[in-house]
C-alpha cells in the first residue's frame, strides 16, 4: 500500500554529486567583490587567488612545505597534469575501484603507454592498498564519487616509498582525513564538498613530487597547460596565484565565500562532522528499511560524502528502470534533484552528504524517498 506523500519537504532538494549544493549562506550578493573585467595579473587578483590558496592550505591543514596551485579543468586537468608530467620515471601502479581510477587507467596504459600493473576492484569494494608495490609511482582515488566507497586511513602506505603517491581526492577533500606525510600529489576541485563552481582544480604537491618535477623529463612533449618547470625549477609562481591560464575571478570569489564560511563554523572538524551527520542519516535509514542498502559492503569503507544506494527488494525486475523512475518521481516533486546512479555504476541511487548539505534537508528527503519506493512497487 502506498504511504500518503510526507508533509515536509526539504528547504533545498539539491543532492547532486557534482557540482555540488552551496554553502547555506550562499547568496548572488556574496560574489560582489569579484574583481570583474579586471586582470588576474593586476594586484587585486593576484590577491585573491593567494588568498584562496592560503585559505586552503590553513583549512586543510596541508603542510607549509607544500606547494599548492590552482590549474585549468577541475580535477581532472589537475589529476592529467599531474600525471603527464611526473609519471614515466618509473613503474606505476594504477588502483580502479570505480570509473574515474578507470579513467585514469585508460590514460595511462592506453595514452602514455607506461609500464604498470593495474589493480581493481568491483563496484562496492575496495582495492587492498597493503598489496601495493610503492617503490613504483601510485595512482588512485581516495573516496570514489561513483562508488561511494573510500580509504579507510593511508595506513597501508609506507612513510619510506620509494615511487610517488598520486592521489584523486576530489569528493574527499573537506570531509575526510588526507595524511599529508603519505601523499606527494593531491588534487581536487572546487564544486564537491565545497559546494564551488566548476572548471579549476586545486594540485597540491609534497616536496618529493617538487623534486620529480624538476629532476624529470616525460618522454612524450607537454601542453602549455601542463607545463610546471622552466629551465629545470619549479614555476613558484604558479603556486603563488600566478595561474597557467585565465582564471575566473567570479568562481574564485564563489570559493573564498565558501572558504570564509568553512572558518566561520570552525574548520576542517565542522566540514567533516557536517557530512558525517549527512552520511549517518542515511546510513540509519538503510537499516530501518530492506529494501535498500549501502553500495559500499564494508562499514569502514563507507563514503560520507558521495553515499551510493542500491534496492534490494525482489519484486524489483529491472533494478536500472526502477531506480531512474524512482529518481525521476523524486524531481518532478522537487525533492531530491540528480540522485540518479553515476552512468557507469550499478543501477541505484547517489546522494550527496558534502558539509554544504543540511542534515534536516536529508531527513526531510528520506521519508519522500521510502514513498517513492512504494509508488514505484505499486506502479
Amino acid at each position: 500500500m502506498v504511504t500518503t506523500p510526507p508533509a515536509v519537504r526539504p528547504a533545498n532538494a539539491r543532492f547532486s554529486s557534482g557540482p555540488c549544493a552551496k554553502p547555506p549562506v550562499f547568496s548572488l550578493d556574496k560574489l560582489a567583490d569579484a574583481p570583474l573585467g579586471r586582470s588576474h595579473r593586476a594586484a587585486v587578483g593576484k590577491s585573491k587567488l593567494a588568498e584562496a590558496i592560503d585559505l586552503t592550505r590553513e583549512i586543510l591543514g596541508v603542510p607549509a612545505d607544500y606547494r599548492i596551485g590552482i590549474v585549468p579543468a577541475s580535477d581532472t586537468g589537475a589529476f592529467e597534469m599531474a600525471m603527464w608530467s611526473m609519471l614515466g620515471e618509473r613503474p606505476a601502479e594504477m588502483v580502479a575501484w570505480e570509473s574515474f581510477g578507470a579513467g585514469w587507467v585508460t590514460d595511462v596504459v592506453k595514452q602514455l603507454k607506461i609500464e604498470a600493473k593495474t589493480h581493481t576492484a568491483d563496484y562496492g569494494h575496495i582495492v587492498d592498498m597493503s598489496a601495493l608495490n610503492y617503490d613504483n609511482d601510485v595512482c588512485f582515488t581516495w573516496n570514489g564519487t561513483t562508488s561511494g566507497v573510500r580509504m579507510p586511513n593511508g595506513d597501508a602506505i609506507p612513510a619510506d616509498r620509494a615511487g610517488l603517491t598520486l592521489c584523486d581526492a576530489t569528493s574527499a577533500a573537506f570531509a575526510q582525513d588526507l595524511p599529508w606525510d603519505k601523499l606527494d600529489v593531491t588534487t581536487f576541485s572546487w564544486q564537491k564538498v565545497m559546494g564551488g563552481e566548476a572548471a579549476h582544480g586545486m594540485l597540491i604537491l609534497s616536496p618529493r613530487a617538487v623534486e620529480r618535477l624538476e629532476n624529470y623529463t616525460p618522454a612524450w612533449p607537454l601542453p602549455k597547460i601542463f607545463r610546471m618547470t622552466k629551465g629545470g625549477k619549479l614555476i613558484e609562481g604558479i603556486f603563488k596565484g600566478e595561474t597557467i591560464n585565465t582564471p575566473s575571478m567570479l568562481a574564485v570569489e564563489d570559493y573564498l565565500v565558501a572558504l570564509k564560511w568553512a572558518q566561520d563554523i570552525g574548520g576542517l572538524k565542522a566540514l567533516q562532522g557536517r557530512a558525517n551527520a549527512n552520511a549517518q542519516a542515511i546510513f540509519n535509514f538503510c537499516d530501518a528499511n530492506d529494501w535498500i542498502a549501502n553500495l559500499a559492503e564494508d562499514e569502514a569503507t563507507r563514503s560520507n560524502t558521495s553515499v551510493c544506494l542500491k534496492f534490494t527488494d525482489d519484486r524489483i525486475t529491472d533494478g536500472a528502470a526502477f531506480a531512474k523512475a524512482v529518481a525521476k518521481r523524486l524531481a518532478d516533486e522537487d525533492v531530491a534533484l540528480d540522485i540518479g546512479a553515476y552512468r557507469d555504476a550499478p543501477a541505484g541511487l547517489r546522494i550527496w552528504c558534502g558539509a554544504t548539505v543540511e542534515t534536516s534537508d536529508i531527513d526531510a528527503m528520506l521519508p519522500w524517498l521510502k514513498w517513492a519506493f512504494e509508488a514505484e512497487i505499486a506502479a
